[in-house]
């Protein structure tokens, strides 16, 4: 199954990542939602996320591990070009997400604050997400 929009990035719906387990972390988040993130959103989110651990903890030290690569060019073409003159230049690099794919892992939390953590992490994305744990 394809999304059917005129588009030069065609992403495949079909299958889900269900089997994708935490490696290095006691708790993750995982998408439940298929849906794409830009580089430039993503690096936004994760460096909230670490001021949101720094506001928490304070000098504690926790880890954040985050496992995307960004394999998609987004490109554009102007809107007065004519047919024929290429496929445009590269504005963005993106990830295309399927159900399951395992977002962050975290290490060194307290358990009271992992709710907290989802919530701010769920306002900042545009994907429903879950709360995994080890």
């Amino acid at each position: 199954m394809v999304i059917n929009k005129k588009t030069h990035n065609k992403y495949k719906l079909k299958g889900s990542n269900k089997f994708q387990f935490i490696r290095s972390g006691r708790f993750g988040i995982k998408t439940i939602s298929a849906g794409r993130v830009v580089k430039e959103k993503w690096i936004l989110v994760e460096r909230a996320l670490q001021r949101k651990f720094k506001l928490l903890l304070g000098h504690k030290r926790s880890k954040i591990f985050s496992s995307l690569e960004f394999n998609n060019s987004l490109t554009k073409l102007s809107l007065e070009s004519r047919m024929g003159k290429g496929k445009g230049i590269v504005y963005a690099k993106s990830k295309f997400l399927k159900p399951g794919t395992l977002l962050f892992e975290f290490t060194r939390l307290p358990k009271q604050y992992e709710s907290e953590v989802f919530t701010f992490i769920q306002k900042k994305m545009r994907l429903k997400l879950k709360l995994v744990k080890f």
